[in-house]
């Protein structure tokens, strides 16, 4: 697996382990997989097999025991990294612009210009017209917008996403993913994306990365061969039926 600028994450050989009261719990072992510059890659895998682990190693917020973790499209910086969970965690008792901006508040960034991100973000995630709603006025729909702005608002290099619609019923669950692929189109960021939904991943990405039973590596790298961009006739189409059955089937192994 080469290194080059093309590339915004490259991850080599990665293993994580938890302590447990027989030693060790082995979750991921010898993880290598890479992503391009404004690539959209899914994850899936069995439950259990260590996805949202991975996520969290990529993200810095928990520590690996070997392997490494590399960005070489960002000038021997570490990429900047925004982690987008299942459930919005929007803070009750702050409205929708307050709960946007408030990354950009702990970096200490001027009034004025949160005020323009925050506004910029609200419009590029279709909820003009709803910044000063609490949380509790927002749909499950909404409230997910606001936490994807959230992340965005601090213009992240690589966004990592953690199963963010399942809690979502199915049909708002297919908005979100045609909003989310609108969205992609425009800023177009390195995105990798935890999902349990097999027509979720192949309708979304550019390739799909599968998980074995932990202790877990890759056994899958499928390129999906559907043109962009997509509209939801894509999920009717014979190339997008071939790969859902594919994963399906790697899934059962």
């Amino acid at each position: 697996m080469n290194s080059s600028p093309d590339l915004s994450l490259l991850v080599r050989d990665l293993a994580v382990s938890f302590p447990d009261k027989d030693g060790k719990l082995e979750v991921l072992e010898n993880v290598s997989f890479s992503v391009a510059k404004n690539e959209f890659v899914c994850l899936i895998g069995p439950s259990g097999s260590g996805k949202s682990t991975l996520l969290r190693a990529l993200a810095g917020l928990i520590p690996y025991q070997k392997g490494t973790i590399e960005y070489p499209g960002f000038q021997n910086r570490q990429a900047r990294t925004g982690l987008i969970f299942q459930k919005p965690n929007l803070m009750p008792w702050r409205d929708l612009n307050e709960n946007i901006g408030l990354p950009l508040e702990l970096e200490g960034a001027p009034k004025n210009e949160i005020e323009r991100k925050v506004r910029e973000t609200v419009a590029l995630v279709g909820l003009a017209g709803f910044e000063h709603s609490w949380p509790h006025e927002l749909s499950g729909g909404m409230a997910q917008r606001a936490a994807i702005a959230r992340s965005l608002v601090q213009d992240p290099d690589i966004l990592l996403l953690d199963e963010p619609f399942a809690s979502l019923d199915e049909l708002t669950r297919e908005r979100m993913s045609e909003e989310l692929l609108r969205i992609w189109n425009e800023k177009r960021k390195t995105i990798l994306m935890v999902t349990h939904s097999i027509p979720e991943a192949v309708y979304l990405a550019d390739r799909v990365l599968v998980l074995s039973r932990f202790p877990s590596g890759i056994v899958l790298d499928l390129p999906i061969d559907l043109p962009r961009p997509r509209d939801s006739q894509a999920r009717f189409s014979p190339s997008f039926a071939k790969a859902s059955r594919i994963l399906h089937d790697h899934l059962k192994i």
